[in-house]
């Protein structure tokens, strides 16, 4: 564990969203950096499938790269449940 420092804009927006999400600001804080760093990592999802992602994941055993990673690499991954365009 570590500490970060934020703005103090930032803190009341998680304040604000933490609230309306039922979550504590440590959890909504954690939530907005996995789905921020899944978008870098994966440019290709968008933010349906990363929440799609992010349950699979839990329901593997939590959340860690090669979960993230293996989650991804499956048959059924998001990407290749997508309709050609």
């Amino acid at each position: 564990m570590g500490i970060v420092k934020i703005s103090d804009q930032m803190h009341e927006n998680l304040r604000v969203t933490s609230n309306a999400l039922s979550r504590s600001i440590n959890a909504q804080a954690e939530h907005w950096m996995r789905v921020g760093m899944l978008a870098e990592l994966h440019p290709d999802l968008d933010h349906r499938e990363i929440c799609q992602l992010l349950i699979r994941v839990e329901q593997a055993g939590g959340f860690d790269m090669a979960t993230v990673a293996a989650s991804l690499a499956t048959p059924s991954s998001l990407s290749a449940q997508r309709a050609p365009q």
